[in-house]
């Protein structure tokens, strides 16, 4: 089959043709019509998570925002069945017995798997997942309407989620990308008053679109919102730190700071402050089976829409060159249809 291949950190994924996987009983095997580009393929092929390079799989096949058709099952699978369409998030698999698990937090688990890091992901035309593991694709979403769900949806969604965002709060959107755009959706869908902030005019203008109140440059953000009284919460979808020194600034006593964004460095605020206004930090991994199933029943009716471009599979070294420059409006879709 063929695959876009990363063997070394910091190197161009290689296109080759690669033996089609084998299946466990337990496993099915999904012809790939829809695989997303991920900031955070990004970050694991140009190895920029010291914590991820000792359990990253070399060489490895990206790509964790899969969607597509069940071709073949395992001897001992019987609730999936051939031709049915699924998709396969970040997390592969969970031992469903650690702490982590048993508490409903799968997301957490000790044991998991994951794809696109630790197995291999949808950068590819055929990938196999535990039948366990797949979510199915509600029939109003084409594969790459979903595709992009199964991470950046998800993500912003479980972030929102855990935050317990109340209709009528203010809230503050830092990024406007690919994860950014469907968080402004989201928390408008949950009744807040979304700010969006981001140091691009045009994805200001996008998320006002989207249906946020209000749009500010980054550089003026902070002072502003403060100036205001704040925002209940904040949401960092940027990878730059600057985003959360800015974010960080922004919050309303009692305010809550959420972490999705992963910069490479580690971000710091001060502790006088932090105590002193009684500012929470949160921060949330991907999300669990069911929290997609959520976020894929907003998409079904309506409620929220990727914005999106395709590619073709030789296409994605220019897809993550576009995403290493931040000239990425939405999200890019490997499409194989």
């Amino acid at each position: 089959m063929r695959a876009a291949v990363l063997r070394a950190f910091g190197q161009p994924l290689a296109l080759e043709e690669i033996a089609e996987p084998s299946l466990a009983e337990d496993e099915v095997l999904i012809r790939v019509e829809a695989c997303g580009v991920c900031h955070s393929d990004l970050h694991v092929a140009e190895g920029d998570w010291p914590q991820f390079a000792s359990i990253v799989k070399l060489p490895l096949v990206l790509g964790h925002e899969i969607a597509g058709r069940v071709v073949k099952t395992g001897s001992r699978v019987s609730d999936v069945e051939i031709g049915a369409r699924v998709g396969l998030p970040w997390i592969y698999w969970t031992c469903g017995e650690c702490a982590a698990c048993r508490e409903g937090n799968e997301n957490l688990c000790s044991r998991q798997s994951i794809t696109g890091v630790t197995v291999d992901g949808g950068y590819a035309e055929f990938v196999k997942a535990k039948a366990s593991h797949v979510v199915p694709i509600p029939e109003p979403l084409s594969a790459v309407e979903a595709a992009p769900l199964f991470c950046a949806g998800v993500t912003v969604y479980r972030a929102l989620e855990k935050a317990s965002v109340a209709h009528g709060q203010k809230l503050a959107i830092f990024g406007i990308g690919g994860l950014g755009h469907l968080a402004v959706q989201i928390a408008r869908e949950m009744g807040a008053e979304v700010i969006a902030v981001d140091v691009h005019e045009e994805k200001i203008e996008l998320a006002k679109k989207l249906g946020a109140a209000e749009g500010l440059v980054a550089q003026e953000a902070g002072k502003r919102l403060r100036k205001a009284g704040g925002v209940h919460v904040a949401l960092v979808t940027s990878a730059a730190k600057a985003a959360y020194d800015v974010a960080f600034q922004a919050l309303r006593p009692g305010g809550i700071l959420l972490v999705v964004g992963l910069p490479a460095e580690n971000i710091c605020f001060p502790t006088i402050m932090m105590a002193a206004r009684e500012v929470r930090v949160r921060a949330t991994a991907v999300g669990t089976r069911q929290d997609v199933r959520e976020v894929l029943a907003m998409a079904a009716a309506g409620k929220i829409r990727c914005l999106l471009s395709t590619t073709k599979l030789e296409g994605v070294n220019d897809a993550l060159s576009q995403l290493r420059q931040g000239s990425v409006t939405g999200r890019i879709v490997l499409n194989w249809n």
